[in-house]
């Protein structure tokens, strides 16, 4: 579901949810110095787990990694919500 356009360590990030209702999948966005980078949230035991992978700038996926890793459960909860409504769903 998605994208909806979110910023994380001040630049631009398309943000997807899947049909779990729980996992967040975080793309770099066209004009984001991170191409071809992304991040997941995979719901596990604990809550989630943040994973990033690809290329780019690291300082700009450093700064991504660093506002996203303070999220907590709600807070995802609330993307996978606005990512449904994005979908009209």
């Amino acid at each position: 579901m998605g994208p909806v356009a979110k910023q994380y360590g001040k630049t631009p990030w398309l943000v997807y949810s899947c049909d779990d209702g729980k996992s967040v999948l975080i793309v770099s966005a066209p004009a984001n110095k991170a191409v071809r980078f992304r991040f997941t949230f995979v719901a596990d035991d604990d809550g989630y787990a943040l994973h990033g992978e690809g290329q780019g700038d690291k300082h700009v996926t450093d700064a991504a990694y660093q506002d996203l890793n303070a999220l907590v459960e709600a807070d995802i909860a609330a993307l996978v919500t606005e990512t449904r409504k994005s979908q009209g769903g």
